[in-house]
């Protein structure tokens, strides 16, 4: 007997039992229904050699329970952590304005020289300050000082006032002591 004919046999015959007993363990119509239909298909995925109705019930009913647990546990889990990707009961957000404002800043930064754009990405997307990023750029304080300032004035004529660097990250990167 083929795989498909176990198949077949076992869901005409043994369906309404392994139903029944996906239903006892979720209580829902719809929930032992996809229990049992998953069950089927981690089951019947793998060929197996000498299935017989009776052996492929037993190991349906073994995915039965061990997907239901899995649900479970799995549920479990998400329950103690969901709370940190923010509230189910607020309407989302459209996202709209930030890809707007991210494509913004993109634009107004490839204005800029390629000195004033390191100075400026460092400074205000990497959060560094003026130090280190004269250190990473191999500059002069001075130089920085005046890159940053020629390039704060330029994005500012493009985006608006820049905000406080203490009070607005830029990015989720280092925060300031």
């Amino acid at each position: 007997m083929g795989d498909d004919d176990v198949l077949a046999t076992l869901a005409r015959e043994r369906g309404r039992a392994l139903f029944g007993y996906a239903y006892l363990l979720t209580g829902q119509a719809h929930a032992a229904e996809d229990l049992v239909q998953e069950a089927l298909v981690r089951t019947f995925a793998r060929r197996r050699v000498g299935f017989t109705p009776d052996s492929a019930e037993a190991y349906v009913r073994r995915a039965i329970l061990s997907t239901f647990l899995d649900d479970a546990r799995r549920r479990q889990r998400w329950s103690g952590v969901r709370h940190l990707l923010g509230r189910h009961d607020e309407p989302a957000r459209d996202p709209a304005p930030a890809v707007g404002a991210v494509l913004d800043v993109r634009a107004a930064l490839a204005t800029l020289a390629p000195q004033e754009r390191a100075a400026a990405v460092l400074r205000w997307c990497e959060d560094l300050t003026v130090p280190e990023v004269a250190a990473r750029m191999g500059l002069a304080v001075g130089t920085v000082k005046r890159y940053l300032s020629t390039a704060g004035h330029k994005l500012e004529a493009l985006l608006g006032p820049l905000p406080d660097d203490e009070t607005v990250p830029l990015t989720s990167g280092r925060t300031r002591p």
